[in-house]
């Protein structure tokens, strides 16, 4: 069925791409009916991939293919949004699978003429454990954000804004390559200028989530990477923002509250009473969460406080060289001082 194409479109969707070709026919087939049962558009912008995407893309009539130089996921939406005919900008990935009904949950918060952005939902039909946990993890985000009047934080698989104010913001910052922390980054500046988002729990996109532990714990520390430079950019945040547990941050510490502990068992107390210590508290800061898991899923619920132990070291040493990127950036910057 092609996209209805009309003089105004309500809204359009903007998918960036890269080699994605293999990825994107699922996110077509469950956008391209209710795109055009409710007069919308849809964008698609291919990044510089290598494979046969634009071939792919380009067999759905109706849907605009923008092509360019690779410039990075932030690029490539911001040039999607310029290209933009609706009023109301929505966003997704090309591995995100939406809901029938993702269109219209979106737009429903635009009802309310003060609200600038929106932000929907994760799931997945994965059984991996390491999967299931992902899952979790993210319903124990949005239980934060459910019943809050405005958020701060949205997330670009299942995002929208309205166009004239995600211009007026200029967009991404480009100076994310990757698509990391750009999406949060952005939010920042808008509750910074006092900007009204919601969270659209019923907004729903099916995705993959990382399967085996290695790969989460590695995107757990690129999360963190990137996230010291959308905090340094918007430092109000880096103390508490409406996605991130407060938890999360104090576990953080683990690592080297438990190598300092360590260190001072071996010098004075060989018993180690301080690295008891250490573990035991960061096992009393893992029980709200394991808990609330236990009653999804009982196994991943029982090896969360071990999952969570991997994930904090893994994000200590993320924001550990996210510093010394930010330093080495300073440091690298020429001197504003005048001669």
């Amino acid at each position: 069925m092609p996209v209805e194409i009309t003089n105004s479109p309500a809204f359009s969707v903007i998918i960036p791409t890269f080699n994605g070709a293999a990825r994107i026919n699922s996110c077509l087939h469950a956008l391209i009916g209710q795109v055009a049962a409710q007069q919308g558009e849809i964008l698609v912008v291919n990044d510089g991939s290598s494979d046969n995407t634009s071939e792919v893309v380009g067999s759905y009539p109706g849907i605009k293919l923008i092509t360019q130089a690779n410039a990075g996921p932030a690029a490539a939406r911001n040039r999607g949004a310029l290209e933009a005919r609706g009023a109301i900008i929505l966003f997704t990935d090309d591995d995100c699978v939406p809901t029938p009904d993702w269109v219209a949950a979106m737009l429903a918060s635009f009802r309310d003429p003060q609200v600038v952005g929106a932000k929907g939902t994760y799931r997945t039909n994965q059984k991996e454990l390491v999967a299931r946990f992902v899952q979790i993890e993210y319903q124990d985000r949005y239980r934060l954000m459910k019943g809050l009047d405005s958020i701060d934080f949205i997330d670009t698989y299942s995002a929208a804004f309205r166009r004239d104010r995600f211009l007026e913001m200029s967009g991404y910052d480009t100076s994310f390559p990757v698509a990391c922390a750009e999406d949060v980054e952005l939010s920042y500046r808008m509750s910074a200028r006092g900007w009204k988002m919601k969270f659209a729990p019923d907004a729903i996109v099916y995705h993959t989530h990382p399967a085996t532990l290695s790969s989460y714990l590695r995107k757990k520390y690129k999360f963190a990477y990137w996230r010291v430079l959308a905090v340094r950019k918007n430092p109000s945040k880096a103390v508490k923002d409406s996605h991130t547990p407060q938890l999360m941050k104090l576990q953080l510490l683990f690592l080297p509250a438990l190598l300092a502990a360590a260190a001072f068992d071996l010098v004075l107390r060989p018993l180690g009473p301080a690295s008891a210590a250490v573990v035991i508290a960061f096992l009393v800061s893992t029980l709200p969460f394991s808990i609330r898991a236990i009653k999804c899923d009982l196994l991943v619920g029982l090896l969360s406080p071990a999952i969570l132990a991997l994930r904090a070291c893994a994000q200590f040493f993320g924001v550990l060289a996210g510093l010394i990127h930010v330093r080495q950036k300073l440091n690298k910057a020429p001197s504003q001082e005048p001669a």
